[in-house]
């Protein structure tokens, strides 16, 4: 590894070019157009989780007309898209608005120190390719590259593992050359990316069994949005897609709600869908009823009931139990049963990696993640000219990051007019709770609570799960009580 002296310095510096990225370019570009920025790609390619993602079904696990960004109306007659078609508007969006010649590939992000002398991050660049490291300086750092490990998933340490001699696989790295026809296949795993394997590799697999060790809710759904298309006969294509998109979202906050307030009757009313899709005398109690309440955990999604009818066409089993060992051909679990595979995919999660994994300071203190308190869920206290996009766990991932997009183009357009250097959100005098940023159960927040920054108890410092709330919010002035501004002191 070698060091280089390169200083670029432009106004903004998005790291990450997927969905987030992407989208936080297009909004400086509308909301504060004076703005000079730049984004930085570690990958060599462009799209995020939806060029990382090769596994096979790949989908959404929200509909597009709100995964879709508000500005650009998601014209394909899928409301639940495949990775491939997720990856193409991403891209068509950033050719259409020229952000994709904005891209620098190959260049990680690996620190970021910000100095108050100088108003400015100095951010540390890895080239890697040539593993030469460079420093950019920006004016404000945007952080757009989500909140998971893009080298590594989460596979937990099995007894016997070394001893399989099948083909050993998590999702995030899916061999291109991996052809499942005709093979046993069991994936371990019951969340959304278990989910959305099951039925695709059921339609070419000899036989497909899901382990897991509890269940998740699971909720068919449409792939096609019969209002959503009649709409967009009748009206104009950017009308018909905010039609929809509000109706949805509507949908979506009021169904949250009514399953948090009314649990049981939301267990019922999933448990009674499942029964319905599957053989008759299923054991629905044992596979598909959780220990937890409904979005406890994230909801995972089946289009059409593709999942269900898999296993009710007998192309698939779900078997709940435990691994007791591996062998040399498939799985001994707690039971006894062994199951023969070819083929084991580990789906068991992904590992989060806060702020991109990327380490900052504040004149050269570091900054611990886990120390501060979130405000608006987007940057973190005594952190000057910093934002970072986490999306909603019980919603579309982009109706947060356009919120969160707006919402620093307005305040980047707001500190240009009053010549302000400096935007620094400052905790309230007054006692605040505080608590963990994610309050979900799954395995992979529970793992990384350590690392995850705090919410408060109150606005602005409190991470709610309601769109329609968090508009009203993130929209009201910029300059609020919460919001420090000042000049860069005068050499």
């Amino acid at each position: 590894m070698t060091a280089g002296t390169a200083i670029d310095h432009v106004d903004a510096l998005i790291v990450g070019a997927g969905l987030s990225g992407i989208g936080a370019a297009c909004h400086l570009q509308t909301g504060s157009p004076g703005t000079s920025y730049a984004i930085v790609e570690a990958r060599g390619t462009s799209g995020g989780t939806w060029d990382l993602f090769r596994y096979p079904g790949v989908r959404s696990d929200s509909d597009m007309f709100t995964l879709g960004y508000r500005f650009k109306p998601w014209t394909d007659a899928a409301s639940i898209a495949g990775g491939d078609d997720i990856l193409r508007y991403v891209r068509d969006t950033a050719k259409e608005h020229g952000v994709d010649e904005q891209i620098a590939y190959h260049r990680k992000v690996l620190g970021a120190d910000w100095s108050s002398a100088d108003a400015r991050w100095a951010v540390t660049v890895e080239d890697t390719d040539t593993g030469e490291i460079s420093t950019r300086t920006c004016s404000f750092l945007f952080l757009c590259a989500g909140y998971y490990s893009y080298d590594e998933g989460y596979t937990p340490t099995w007894p016997g593992q070394e001893d399989y001699a099948g083909a050993l696989v998590h999702p995030q790295f899916w061999p291109a050359d991996l052809d499942v026809a005709g093979k046993r296949v069991v994936v371990i795993g019951s969340g959304a990316t278990a989910v959305t394997l099951v039925p695709a590799l059921a339609e070419t697999a000899a036989s497909v069994v899901m382990l897991q060790r509890s269940p998740s809710f699971i909720l068919s759904m449409p792939t096609r949005d019969a209002i959503g298309d009649r709409l967009r006969r009748w009206l104009p294509e950017k009308r018909a897609y905010a039609a929809v998109r509000w109706r949805n979202i509507s949908l979506g906050t009021l169904m949250y709600r009514l399953v948090r307030r009314f649990p049981d009757r939301a267990r019922r009313f999933l448990e009674g869908a499942a029964r319905r899709q599957l053989p008759e005398g299923y054991d629905v109690q044992t596979h598909f009823s959780p220990r937890y309440n409904v979005w406890d955990q994230r909801l995972c999604l089946a289009p059409d009931g593709d999942f269900f009818a898999a296993i009710r066409h007998g192309r698939a089993e779900v078997v709940t139990d435990q691994v007791d060992t591996f062998t040399p051909t498939g799985i001994r679990l707690a039971s006894g049963r062994v199951l023969d595979a070819d083929v084991v995919v580990t789906a068991t999660g992904l590992n989060l990696m806060p702020l991109g994994g990327i380490e900052l300071s504040v004149n050269g203190e570091p900054v611990r993640a886990s120390e501060r308190v979130t405000y608006k869920g987007m940057m973190l206290d005594g952190v000057p000219n910093m934002a970072f996009v986490i999306g909603y766990t019980n919603a579309s991932w982009t109706l947060k990051a356009d919120l969160v997009s707006e919402y620093v183009a307005r305040l980047l357009a707001h500190m240009e007019r009053h010549g302000y250097d400096v935007a620094t959100p400052r905790l309230p005098a007054r006692r605040m709770d505080k608590r963990p940023l994610i309050e979900m159960t799954s395995g992979y927040f529970q793992r990384s609570l350590d690392k995850l920054p705090l919410q408060g108890d109150r606005t602005p410092w409190r991470l709610r799960q309601h769109y329609r709330k968090d508009a009203a919010m993130f929209r009201r002035r910029v300059d609020g009580p919460e919001m420090e501004f000042a000049r860069r002191a005068a050499p």
